[in-house]
């Protein structure tokens, strides 16, 4: 009887929703362009190497064509972790938020090489992870 006064049907608060709202919606649109933009870099790397300055005596000292492929293969998991957000799983944000965090720390080593670039990807990592941590706004799970 309860359940009739307070104007909610009894089944409402157990539903759940097939999509992602909110914060995890935003975090999936910056995964796949922050992912796209990854693939275009690790591109770049691998076919113009020598078109990139590459600062003398850099602690990471590696080859751009192998960077190029660390960024292409982390830019495609991005990119797949962004579609995969669009469920609402909470693996998915799980897995989100290793693979930026590997992206990031993958951009803060190519600061030598492409710096703007590298710290725009950065900026785009840090505003998914905290989207991604910020929480759902769902409230149909019970305590």
């Amino acid at each position: 009887m309860a359940s009739n006064v307070s104007g909610t049907p009894t089944g409402a608060q157990t539903s759940r929703r097939p999509f992602a709202t909110g914060w995890t919606v935003f975090a999936a649109v910056l995964m796949i362009f922050g992912g796209a933009m990854a693939i275009f870099e690790g591109i770049a790397a691998i076919a113009k190497d020598d078109l990139i300055v590459v600062t003398r005596n850099y602690a990471y000292k590696m080859n751009t064509t192998g960077w190029g492929w660390i960024h292409l293969i982390l830019g495609i998991l991005i990119v797949l972790a962004g579609v995969a957000l669009f469920s609402g799983a909470v693996w998915a944000r799980v897995v989100g938020v290793a693979v930026v965090g590997l992206g990031m720390i993958a951009n803060f080593l190519w600061l030598p090489y492409y710096p703007f670039w590298a710290i725009v990807l950065i900026a785009i990592d840090i505003f998914v992870i905290w989207a991604l941590c910020a929480g759902s706004t769902r409230t149909d799970w019970k305590a």
